[in-house]
């Protein structure tokens, strides 16, 4: 996982504008290139969404008193990190569109290919 993090540490968190037609270049159809994003985008975020929870689980304190809890700035330098990583449906794209996705069909005989 962390070569994803140092991997998408240069790009732009922000959505721009794609052609389209590249996702039918490569799949033969528009849709399944979506699908194929959307499920890698899946992916990520769930990989993602654990590796913060682990971390934050280690600032976790059992008592509940509030006399004991206090802002940690390592706890909060950690979720800032994490908040300004690209959405995962951009880091799949992009994944996408430089062919790092192995995707495959399973029932290509009910597909007619």
């Amino acid at each position: 996982m962390s070569d994803i993090k140092t991997k998408v540490q240069g790009l732009d968190p922000n959505v721009s504008a794609r052609d389209v037609n590249f996702m039918s270049e490569k799949t033969g159809n528009i849709y399944e290139g979506l699908v194929i994003i959307s499920k890698r985008s899946k992916q990520l975020s769930v990989e993602l969404k654990r590796e913060l929870h682990q971390k934050l689980e280690e600032f976790a304190v059992s008592s509940d008193t509030i006399e004991e809890v206090n802002e940690n700035k390592e706890q909060i330098e950690i979720s800032k990190f994490y908040e300004r990583l690209p959405n995962p449906a951009v880091i799949a794209l992009e994944e996408f569109l430089e062919d790092e996705i192995y995707y495959r069909y399973n029932d290509r005989k009910k597909r007619g290919f």
